[in-house]
């Protein structure tokens, strides 16, 4: 076997098209895009470059032919964040051949090594939670939606066998949008909805920038209490809604305020890969004109939901069951989808899962992180509980 590094159009165009040939018989693959995947490795495009750096590699048999490919990157301002500096890897994947997967395990891992790490996590992105993250563990036939990682269940063995260990499990929840609320939580959320201290808003593409200020707000309430999320700015913030604006659905964004001030929020957009299942994994022009089409004969019956988010403060008072209703309403008036999946939710974050468990939801799959201690004598430990 040889490992190449991806370094030049041939071996990037491997690198791409090998994951059509391994999934050319599996009814349920849908490809990532190729310029979604090239603006991950994209220094001009991707800011993870301003403090990290990456690199990826194709696998070749003794004919010259593919049979895997990874990619490993490291980002400074999270691998010391830890009790032990940790990369990652990515975008992993290999034909069913243990030797095959451990040498590209073994590969990245040396590059990382080489750069001061001491563990690896992964499947992961060189970006943000929301992409390309994490490894289906459970649940292996559903499609998966817009940038979710999908992959054969002898991957598990893989990473299980090399060493790695569960760092923490990400959960996928689905629900059908017509289904009613708990009875208890619609007692709550009347209460709620008679509060006129709480008004609720969908989001106007026109005035992103508030949007975006109300989002960095709720979220830096709600999730930097665990070291797998950091303190957003305004700018990133901004940078997700502008990276959204072309697809999302202003029925599908909602936020909550009390007296004025933003407590809550559920971003959902439209499950496109409804749309690219059917077109492929090319966003050419040709690829943008089948879109369109598509788009307006009415193929996405599904949202998923991208974000959900409520300040501590007003958790447990009904506010997650309102926000909800508040979606619920809206799509009833247009009648435009039937169901809806709720992006991972990390099973150290008990109180969301209870939140949307109690909302109806039901897990449709699981997905892993993994960790590998490059130290095998250290000693493992699984991330954090939010408390």
């Amino acid at each position: 076997m040889n490992i190449l590094e991806v370094n030049d159009k041939k071996n990037i165009k491997e690198f791409l098209d090998f994951p059509n040939r391994l999934y050319k018989n599996d009814p349920n693959w849908i490809p990532h895009l190729r310029q979604d995947i090239e603006k991950v490795f994209d220094k001009k495009t991707n800011k993870y470059f301003r403090h990290g750096e990456a690199i990826r590699w194709i696998l070749k048999d003794n004919e010259n032919k593919t049979i895997g490919r990874i990619a490993a990157f490291i980002n400074q301002k999270t691998s010391k964040g830890f009790k032990q500096p940790t990369g990652g890897i990515g975008f992993f994947e290999c034909i069913n051949n243990q030797e095959a997967a451990f040498c590209m395990f073994d590969t990245a891992k040396k590059w990382l090594e080489d750069r001061g790490m001491e563990a690896m996590d992964g499947p992961i992105n060189f970006g943000e939670k929301d992409k390309y993250w994490g490894l289906v563990t459970q649940n292996f036939t559903a499609p998966p939606y817009y940038c979710q990682n999908y992959n054969p269940e002898y991957y598990v063995p893989f990473f299980e066998n090399y060493g790695f260990k569960v760092y923490y499990e990400q959960y996928i929840y689905s629900r059908n949008t017509t289904d009613e609320l708990a009875e208890v939580l619609i007692d709550k959320a009347n209460r709620i909805a008679k509060n006129p201290a709480y008004t609720f808003k969908t989001i106007d593409k026109s005035d992103l920038y508030k949007y975006a200020e109300d989002f960095r707000i709720i979220y830096n309430r709600a999730w930097v209490k665990h070291e797998a999320f950091k303190s957003m700015e305004h700018k990133q913030a901004m940078t997700i809604m502008k990276t959204i604006k072309p697809i999302l659905d202003e029925d599908l964004i909602h936020f909550a305020y009390y007296n004025d001030v933003p407590v809550g929020f559920f971003i959902a957009l439209p499950e496109i890969n409804q749309i690219f299942k059917r077109i492929g994994d090319n966003f050419n022009w040709w690829g943008k004109l089948k879109f369109v089409v598509y788009q307006k004969l009415g193929v996405m019956d599904t949202f998923f939901g991208l974000a959900f988010g409520i300040d501590p403060a007003h958790q447990g008072k009904g506010l997650e069951g309102a926000l909800f209703n508040s979606i619920k309403k809206q799509v009833a008036i247009k009648n435009k989808y039937k169901d809806v999946v709720i992006t991972w939710i990390g099973d150290f974050n008990p109180k969301m899962i209870h939140v949307i468990e109690n909302l109806g939801a039901e897990k449709l799959r699981t997905l892993c992180t993994y960790r590998y201690l490059f130290d095998r004598e250290k000693p493992f430990e699984r991330t954090k509980v939010i408390t």
